[in-house]
């Protein structure tokens, strides 16, 4: 990623053995060129009723532990990772410094441009199997209502169509992951074209 000049600022992995998940999560600072926009996160998440459908899938699997335990072999579910991905906006630059005098007039100019952004990115992401949807805080002050997180959330889900091995399970990854990158980064482009702040 060095060489693509992407700036991974965080990667971690975590597990939670009460839900039987797993996930991995990624954050990405932006560059200083993206106007709108601080950070991206993507976090995958996986879980051991599809790990263990998978292993009963694959060549020379036989042995993976998950295959010892009755109650995941008992669930019927299909291979499929999950995916967030996060996009972080820069909540001092996409909302006005000041009001016009009307309580909430800072909170309905971002409303505006956040409204034109769901319609490209809906555009955009209409032929994947995803949910998106935006996270705002609202806070206030002596001048109205102010946004104090400005979020896009989007979730993806992609089934792993019966590989054949562990090796075309990688690659499936890989390639998917490769095109999900392709769609955040048209994201932040469509974010940096459509935002648009009233002067203070």
């Amino acid at each position: 990623m060095t060489k693509k000049k992407v700036n991974v600022t965080q990667f971690r992995t975590w597990e939670e053995t009460q839900i039987n998940a797993t996930g991995l999560e990624i954050k990405i600072d932006l560059p200083t060129s993206v106007r709108y926009l601080k950070s991206v996160s993507i976090n995958l998440d996986w879980d051991r009723f599809r790990e263990t459908k998978l292993a009963r899938q694959l060549e020379g699997m036989s042995a993976h532990p998950l295959l010892k335990s009755p109650h995941l072999l008992d669930m019927d579910v299909s291979p499929a990772i999950d995916i967030e991905v996060v996009w972080y906006f820069d909540v001092d630059v996409c909302q006005p410094e000041s009001t016009n005098g009307e309580n909430n007039y800072r909170i309905e100019e971002a409303g505006k441009w956040m409204a034109e952004v769901s319609r490209k990115v809906n555009k955009l992401l209409h032929k994947d199997d995803i949910i998106t949807r935006w996270h705002i805080e609202v806070e206030g002050d002596d001048k109205g209502k102010f946004l104090t997180a400005i979020n896009l959330i989007s979730y993806f889900q992609y089934p792993v169509e019966e590989p054949a091995s562990i090796n075309q399970v990688h690659q499936f990854v890989d390639e998917k992951f490769q095109k999900l990158l392709l769609k955040v980064n048209r994201v932040v482009r469509i974010a940096d074209e459509t935002v648009e702040v009233p002067a203070a």
